[in-house]
This record gives structure tokens, C-alpha cells and sequence, in this order.
């Protein structure tokens, strides 16, 4: 007699969920004709659809109800059981927390007042000056922080491309990346797992950057036309001159430095699309 494979009537259980990432579906089948169960679920393999209602099949099951019948289940959800999106889709996060800076100068000087019969020195701009030199404070700075997650297959993730992300991390970008220009954006480094096994194995990596814009026309007391990058580094050098109205020396700006800190690389490499 040979083997039979039936779809129940109360088959085709359907769960979709708002994100669609936990979506899942299940066939429920009657299997006649075998005692035997690797033959059983060998028969329910080949008549259960690959994939339904764009769901992969996860696993098929048999269980027996009597002699030369079997109760068969075939499951179907997103790779790794649903826990994540599909091989090709990706998501995004991000949170606007900014960053800390120490500096040396404010942005301007908004009042100087002196005690009785005195004269409160000009430091153009300089903070927390002392005979020591100049303290400064920190400060929180715009710095956009995102992460991305890709889902990859597994012949993508070579041993070279990890070598790519290896090589990217603590860099910054040579060309322009997601709107933001040259310089702008820091590549923190990926995070990954692999998900599945066989020809359904696919990888879940998350790529985190931190963003900061490049500013031109800064101004550091008498000092203008400052051009600076994101990830680029500024310090000013200070120096005692006399403050003819306090009868004082005082700290003041001389020469701004900017300073390169990240090498660039091309973000390119990354295959992020």
C-alpha cells in the first residue's frame, strides 16, 4: 500500500504579528499507509510546501495514532524560530545622547564682574584660568549614536569580510555614509551570530556608529576661520599678556590646533547597501 499524505481540515493555523518578525503558520496533516517513522515523516517532508505565506518551513513531525497512521505537523516561521527578520532585512535604532568634550574656551564671555574698585581681567573666552594655567570644563556635544542589524547569508560572512570590520573599527568615513559628509561618522565596531544551520544558516550582525558634525568659521577669541571635522581634535595654545585695564597678566588664546586622531576608511567595504 503505498504512502498517503492528507491535510486535516483544521489545518492552516496563521499567526502574524505587527512586526511581522515573530509571524509563524502550521499545516496540520494525516499520514496512512507505513508503520515505519522515518518513512512516515519522509512522506510528510515531501508533500508539505518549502514555504507558505512567505514563511520557511522550520520543521516537520510525525506522532503515531495507530497502526500505519501518523498524526503530521509541518511549522513554518523566520529563520532562527522567529526570533528575528529574514536573510536581506535589516533595522535600525538610534538615540541622540550626544557625547562629552573637555574644553578650554566658551563660546562667549556673557558677563565680567568685577569686585569693588577692581577690574575683572579679559581672558578672551578662556574657562577656569588660573596662574597655573587654564582648566576648563566638560561639556555634552552633539554625537548621533546608531546601530544597524543586517541579516546575512552565511557565504557572505567570510573570513575576509570579518577581517573588513576588524580593519573599519575607529575609523571614520572617507566618503559620504547615510547623508552624513567625509568625517563626520565613526564606525564602533559589529557585533554578530549566526543563525540556523545548513542551507537555511544565516548570520544577525549590528554595526554601531556615532556621528558628530564637521563646523567651519570657529572663532577662539581673536582667532577665526577654524575649520574642524567631527572626529577631528582642537586645542588652543594659551599665553601670559598683560591686561593694560586690570594691571593684571592674564591667560589668553594664541594659536588653534586642529588635530587628525582617526585614520578614514571607506564604508563601502562594510556591504551595509
Amino acid at each position: 500500500m503505498p504512502i498517503e499524505v492528507r491535510e486535516k481540515f483544521e489545518s492552516r493555523r496563521l499567526v502574524k504579528s505587527v512586526t511581522g518578525s515573530n509571524s509563524s503558520a502550521e499545516l496540520a496533516y494525516i499520514v496512512l499507509g507505513t508503520d515505519n517513522d522515518i518513512a512516515a515523516r519522509d512522506a510528510l517532508e515531501a508533500e508539505a510546501p518549502a514555504n507558505y505565506a512567505t514563511l520557511p518551513r522550520q520543521i516537520v513531525q510525525v506522532e503515531p495514532l495507530g497502526p500505519g497512521l501518523w498524526d503530521g505537523l509541518a511549522r513554518y516561521a523566520l529563520s532562527g524560530g522567529g526570533g528575528g527578520l529574514p536573510t536581506g532585512e535589516s533595522t535600525f535604532q538610534f538615540d541622540t545622547g550626544g557625547g562629552t568634550q573637555h574644553i578650554t574656551q566658551s563660546l562667549a564671555t556673557v558677563q565680567r564682574v568685577p569686585a569693588p574698585g577692581m577690574v575683572a581681567p579679559d581672558f578672551q573666552g578662556a574657562i577656569g584660568v588660573s596662574a597655573d594655567g587654564v582648566e576648563g570644563i566638560d561639556i555634552t556635544i552633539p554625537v548621533y549614536h546608531f546601530a544597524e542589524t543586517h541579516y546575512k547569508p552565511d557565504s557572505a560572512i567570510t573570513g575576509a569580510y570579518k577581517g573588513v570590520l576588524f580593519n573599519l573599527t575607529g575609523k571614520v568615513n572617507s566618503d559620504g555614509f547615510r547623508g552624513f559628509a567625509p568625517g563626520e561618522v565613526l564606525f564602533l565596531g559589529a557585533s554578530g551570530a549566526k543563525r540556523g544551520s545548513g542551507d537555511e544558516a544565516d548570520w544577525e550582525i549590528t554595526y554601531r556608529f556615532a556621528a558628530s558634525p564637521n563646523v567651519s568659521g570657529l572663532s577662539i577669541g581673536p582667532i577665526g576661520g577654524i575649520t574642524k571635522k567631527g572626529w577631528e581634535y582642537l586645542w588652543v595654545r594659551y599665553s601670559d599678556q598683560e591686561d593694560t585695564a586690570a594691571k593684571a597678566l592674564v591667560k589668553r588664546p594664541i594659536a588653534a590646533y586642529v588635530e587628525r586622531v582617526y585614520e578614514s576608511g571607506s564604508f563601502a567595504a562594510l556591504q551595509l547597501g
